[in-house]
């Protein structure tokens, strides 16, 4: 759980720095890091989906409401995907809809953003 906790930390420091790249979308990756830092254990390990994630899931959701803020939330989302060891590619595309949300792209390392919309 320590380990976890310390790369949740990692992520979200990263996603600050990073944040000020994509003011102009108004959506920062220090935002969309918060956001889904309670879904890391179910994204690496599997088990139950706390509640605490998907209420970040619906919560980045309703931000993303532009295609600007959508695809700096895809840039942000991939990013924090490749710093993830051990991330479970099929939860992490599968998070939304597992959630109760729907989104017009799959959490993909490979997700082109630059055509979301």
């Amino acid at each position: 759980m320590a380990r976890v906790m310390k790369l949740a930390c990692l992520v979200l420091a990263c996603m600050v720095v990073a944040g000020p790249m994509v003011a102009e979308a108004q959506i920062s990756c220090g935002t969309v890091a918060s956001r889904v830092a309670p879904c890391i254990a179910y994204l690496t390990r599997g088990g139950p989906l706390p509640p605490a994630c998907c209420a970040g899931v619906r919560s980045l959701n309703s931000l993303a409401n532009t295609t600007p803020a959508r695809q700096a939330a895809c840039r942000c989302l991939q990013s924090a995907a490749r710093s993830i060891p051990g991330l479970n590619q099929g939860a992490a595309s599968g998070l939304p809809r597992a959630c109760g949300v729907r989104i017009s792209y799959p959490i993909s390392t490979t997700t082109n953003c630059n055509n979301v919309k």
